[in-house]
């Protein structure tokens, strides 16, 4: 839970963002500041805006990132393992990695730099009908730069620098803009300050920069936002399509972000089970429509495990993935068809079973 951070360390920071940030990104850039809201836009933002002819492969997406934070001193590291076992029994974001350093006040961190972090979130905004609106989904890829910083400035730099990969895949400064609140908030012994970004009317992600409430001057950046709505942003492509592919049409969404969380999961070794990380795949299994996944799930797991394959090599082969999905749902089935018998049939159940 966020909280008003109180204490002159959080408030002199927030006084310093706008200088700061006039400095890093140059005359370019129209700085409008009232109170504590500040607005950055670019002063020929009006201009129409033309996605690509050739959308990009994931693949070709990842590697222009790569390499564009490489060019800016972010070389990638490797992702945090998926099962977290912490606050949160999954990893959630690619910040994470700087718990020893936020949480801990540890000299340390777990990863730094450019993380094409996999995670799990079953916090995506929905509609009345229960369904995850667009640019949501349960599992995505946080893009990541985390990295403790010296000054002010390197905050200011990283920004700037952010800005730069994104002209390099297909971005242009015009459409871009920063906006936020320099209200520092704390949630138990971190404290931070949140700054969005978004392309036209679409918010991608954030900047944010973070310390620890007993050691205010180590200081933090975590600059994040979705891959999959980066691509989104860029291609202003149908969200379903980009994301599932030939199975947009044809199967409930629902089902769709099960599989493809499911199989993440279980990938990484996350079976289904009763308590722990395993609690969650079996909540997320539980969500694919026993109707649409009557011939099992093979063909959207094998879609979808390429993908994240991608990003951190899975642990388990995709037969076995989709066996274990596929196990589950019929034990969720005989569960199902357990309840509906009459008791005295129960051991005759059991029987078939085995």
């Amino acid at each position: 839970m966020l909280t008003r951070a109180t204490g002159s360390v959080g408030d002199d920071l927030a006084q310093r963002i706008p200088d700061v940030l006039r400095a890093a990104l140059g005359p370019h850039w129209e700085f409008t500041v009232d109170g504590p809201h500040i607005e950055i836009a670019h002063p020929h933002r009006g201009t129409p805006y033309r996605p690509p002819r050739r959308p990009p492969t994931w693949r070709e997406l990842l590697d222009s990132l790569e390499l564009g934070f490489a060019r800016d001193g972010a070389p990638r590291d490797v992702c945090l393992p998926l099962r977290w076992g912490r606050e949160t029994e999954l990893t959630i974001s690619a910040v994470q990695a700087l718990d020893p350093l936020l949480k801990d006040g540890q000299l340390r961190t777990h990863r730094s730099g450019f993380i094409p972090q996999p995670v799990v979130r079953f916090t995506g905004h929905r509609d009345a009908a229960g369904e995850l609106k667009d640019g949501f989904l349960t599992s995505f890829v946080n893009i990541s730069r985390v990295q403790p910083i010296q000054s002010m400035d390197e905050y200011g730099a990283i920004l700037d620098g952010w800005l730069t990969v994104l002209s390099q895949i297909g971005f242009h400064a015009r459409h871009l803009s920063i906006y936020g609140t320099l209200t520092p908030w704390r949630r138990r012994q971190v404290e931070g300050i949140t700054l969005r970004f978004r392309h036209l009317d679409l918010t991608l992600g954030d900047i944010v920069l973070l310390w620890n409430t007993a050691h205010p001057h180590r200081l933090a950046v975590d600059l994040g936002t979705g891959l999959e709505r980066l691509a989104w942003a860029r291609t202003r492509a149908d969200w379903s399509t980009l994301v599932y592919g030939p199975f947009s049409e044809g199967v409930p969404a629902r089902t769709l972000d099960a599989v493809r969380t499911a199989t993440l999961l279980v990938g990484n070794g996350i079976l289904p089970a009763s308590r722990g990380a395993g609690q969650a795949t079996r909540r997320v299994i539980r969500a694919i429509d026993a109707q649409a996944a009557r011939l099992g799930v093979s063909a959207l797991a094998r879609f979808a495990y390429p993908f994240w394959d991608l990003f951190s090599p899975l642990s388990l082969p995709w037969p076995q993935v989709v066996l274990a999905i596929d196990g589950e749902l019929a034990r969720l089935k005989a569960q199902q068809v357990r309840r509906e018998l009459p008791t005295h049939q129960h051991d005759l159940l059991a029987v078939l079973e085995e």
